[in-house]
C-alpha cells in the first residue's frame, strides 16, 4: 500500500516547566555528590524501541523497500534450460542486497534438497478443475524459494516443457495462481526472525515470459475486480517474444476468465490469423514491462523483431516499456572463483591483465582436454549454445570450408537439431587435427571453453540479452557477435584508432560478412597481439555484474508501485 505522509507535527499546548540549573560545585566527598558525579560518567542506558535506526544494521542501498515476487517456471540450479533459469536465481540475489524482501516461485518438479513442505495446502479452480496445491519453501542467500507442488509439475520433471498445449496450460495457470496467494499463505522469515507470510504491501509481482503471462490476467481478474490485493502491482519480464502462448480462440473458455477480459487475448495476426494471445493478455494487463535489454525493447517494436505484437507493444512507449541488459553471477562466473578450472591443468586467475599468464594455462589445458595440438599461436575458437536457426550455428558450418582453410582451432558445444549436429560431427571428422564438436551439453565443459579460447562465436539472428558474451568477456574472451538485441547493446566494436573496444560485431546474418569480421579478429590475435590484448583487458575491466541492472529494475518496480 503506498505510503501516506505522516501528519504535521504541532507544538505542545503548554511550556514544560524549567529545567534546574545543574550545579556549579558539587562536594564528591558526600554520598549525594558522589551519586551525582557517578551519574554523569555513567549515564543510564536505554534499549531503542522498535523500529527504531540501529547503526549497527547495514545501510539499505534501495530508494524503497519493496516486497518483491518472482514468478518463474524455472531457476538454476533446481531447473534451467535457458538463460531465464540463469536470471530467475541471479536477479532476486542482486535485489535482495540493496535491501528488497524477495521471494521466488517455481514449480516443484522433484524433490529438491533444503525445500522443506510448509505443510500449507490450498484449493484453486484451475481451468475448471477443484485442484490442490502444496507450498514447499526454502531459505537461502537471503531469498525465500517458494515450490509448488503438484503431481503436474511431477510428470515433467525430466522435460519440464513437456506435454500438450491443455497440460502446459494447466501448469503455468496453476503456478499463476498459486503465486498470487503465496504471499498470504507462505510463512517466511522476517528481518526479525520471525515466520510470517509476506502480505499486502509494497507488493510487486514479477512475471516472466508467456508461461507466467497469465499472471497480470488473474490478478485483475480474480482479485482486483473484487477488491483484493489492490495496491499489489505486476510487471513482465521479456526474455524471447518469440514464444507467445499462442493457440485456438476456444481455449479461452477454458481459462475460466469473465468474457470481457476476451479481447485482451484475441489477436489477428497477418502470419498467423486469428488466435488466443496469452502473453498479449499479460502485457496488457501488466503495469511494466521489461526487456532484458534496451537494444531488445527496441526491437520488439519493430514488425520483424515483435512477432505480431509490435503495434501493441508501439502503443505502451517508453513510459511502460523499458529495457535493462542482464548481468551475470560474479559468484559462479568469475575466473578467480571458477571451481571448475581447479583440476586437469585448468587454474583460476584473476579478471584483468595480471591473468593472461593464467588464462593461457587455460588454454593449455582445454586442448590437451580434447585432443588438439597444444599451441599458444593459434587462435581457439569456442561456441557454446543450442543448435538451431536463432543460434546462427548455420553460419559456422556453411563457413566451414573457409574457416577449416585457416591456421585456427574450433570447439563448439552444444546440442538440438538433428541436422546441425550431423554437420558438426562432420567437421570434426574431417578435420580432427583442428575441430572437435561436443554434441550434447556439459556445466563444466562450458566454463572451461569460456576460459580457454580467445575468442567466442555468437552469430545469433536474434538474441534478447544473451550471457555468453558477457561471460566469455569477464574471462578475457573476445567476443565476435552479430549486432542485435543485447549483443549490439554489451559488445562494443573494436576501433583500433583509439584502442577501445571488447569485440568485434557484424550487421547482417549472411556467411560473407561473418567471414569478414572474423578474419579481423583472427588477423588481429595473430598479426596484433597487444592490441588484441588490450581488447581481453579492456572486457575483463568492465561492471558486469547484476548490481547496476538491479538498480534499474528497482527503479521500474517503485514507478510501478505508484502507477495507476
Amino acid at each position: 500500500r503506498p505510503a501516506t505522509a505522516p501528519p504535521p507535527a504541532t507544538a505542545p499546548a503548554h511550556a514544560p516547566p524549567p529545567v534546574a540549573p545543574a550545579p556549579t560545585f558539587v562536594d564528591v566527598s558526600t554520598p549525594e555528590g558522589a551519586d551525582f558525579a557517578a551519574s554523569l560518567v555513567e549515564p543510564e542506558v536505554v534499549e531503542l524501541p522498535d523500529g527504531t535506526f540501529d547503526p549497527a544494521e547495514p545501510e539499505l542501498l534501495c530508494a524503497e523497500k519493496l516486497n518483491v515476487v518472482v514468478v518463474a517456471s524455472e531457476c538454476a540450479p533446481f531447473a534451467k534450460t535457458g538463460g531465464l533459469g540463469d536470471v530467475a536465481k541471479a536477479l532476486p540475489k542482486a535485489l535482495q542486497r540493496r535491501g528488497h524482501r524477495v521471494m521466488v516461485v517455481m514449480p516443484r518438479y522433484e524433490n529438491y534438497e533444503g525445500a522443506f513442505d510448509t505443510s500449507v495446502r490450498v484449493r484453486f479452480n484451475i481451468m475448471g478443475e477443484d485442484t490442490e496445491v502444496g507450498y514447499f519453501h526454502m531459505h537461502r542467500d537471503g531469498i525465500d524459494t517458494v515450490f509448488i507442488d503438484h503431481p503436474a509439475y511431477h510428470a515433467v520433471a525430466g522435460d519440464i516443457y513437456a506435454g500438450d498445449r491443455r497440460a502446459a496450460n494447466f501448469r503455468n495457470a496453476m503456478l499463476c495462481q498459486a503465486a498470487i496467494e503465496a504471499v498470504w499463505h507462505v510463512p517466511c522469515e522476517d528481518l526479525n526472525g520471525k515466520a510470517n507470510p509476506y502480505g499486502d504491501s509494497d507488493l510487486v509481482y514479477m512475471a516472466n515470459d508467456w508461461h507466467t503471462s497469465l499472471l497480470p490476467v488473474y490478478l485483475q481478474a480474480f482479485y482486483q475486480d473484487h477488491g483484493k490485493l489492490p495496491y499489489a502491482r505486476s510487471v513482465f519480464v521479456i526474455h524471447n517474444m518469440a514464444f507467445q502462448g499462442r493457440g485456438p480462440l476456444d481455449e479461452f473458455n477454458q481459462l475460466g476468465i469473465p468474457d470481457h477480459y476476451r479481447e485482451h487475448f484475441f489477436l489477428d495476426d497477418p502470419f498467423g490469423g486469428e488466435c488466443m494471445n496469452c502473453m498479449q493478455a499479460g502485457l496488457r494487463l501488466a503495469t511494466k514491462v521489461i526487456a532484458v535489454s534496451a537494444g531488445y525493447a527496441w526491437e520488439i517494436t519493430t514488425d520483424m523483431g515483435g512477432w505480431g505484437l509490435a503495434p501493441l507493444l508501439r502503443e505502451f512507449g517508453d513510459a511502460k516499456l523499458t529495457g535493462v541488459a542482464n548481468g551475470i553471477d560474479l559468484d559462479e562466473w568469475s575466473p578467480e572463483k571458477d571451481t571448475f578450472l581447479d583440476t586437469d591443468g585448468y587454474v583460476r586467475y584473476q579478471p584483468d591483465p595480471s591473468g593472461f599468464d593464467g588464462k593461457l594455462e587455460c588454454k593449455r589445458a582445454l586442448q590437451k582436454q580434447l585432443g588438439l595440438p597444444v599451441r599458444d599461436d593459434v587462435p581457439l575458437l569456442g561456441f557454446i549454445g543450442r543448435l538451431d536457426h536463432q543460434k546462427g550455428v548455420d553460419l559456422i558450418t556453411d563457413a566451414a570450408g573457409w574457416l577449416m582453410g585457416q591456421d585456427v582451432q574450433l570447439i563448439m558445444l552444444g546440442s538440438g537439431r538433428a541436422d546441425l549436429e550431423e554437420s558438426l560431427r562432420g567437421m570434426e571428422n574431417d578435420h580432427r587435427d583442428k575441430c572437435r564438436c561436443w554434441v550434447g551439453f556439459s556445466v563444466e565443459m562450458a566454463h572451461r571453453i569460456t576460459a580457454g579460447c580467445d575468442i567466442l562465436l555468437m552469430p545469433s539472428r536474434f538474441e534478447p540479452c544473451g550471457l555468453n558474451q558477457l561471460y566469455a568477456m569477464r574471462y578475457g574472451t573476445v567476443p565476435v557477435v552479430h549486432a542485435v538485441g543485447g549483443l549490439r547493446e554489451t559488445v562494443t566494436p573494436y576501433d583500433p584508432n583509439g584502442d577501445t573496444g571488447t569485440g568485434w560485431q557484424f550487421d547482417e546474418a549472411v556467411t560473407h560478412k561473418f567471414i569478414d569480421t572474423l578474419g579481423y579478429a583472427i588477423g588481429t590475435f595473430r598479426d596484433h597481439p597487444a592490441a588484441f590484448k588490450r581488447i581481453m583487458a579492456n572486457g575483463m575491466s568492465q561492471d558486469l555484474s547484476w548490481e547496476l541492472a538491479a538498480e534499474r529494475y528497482e527503479q521500474k518496480l517503485i514507478e510501478a508501485k505508484y502507477s495507476w
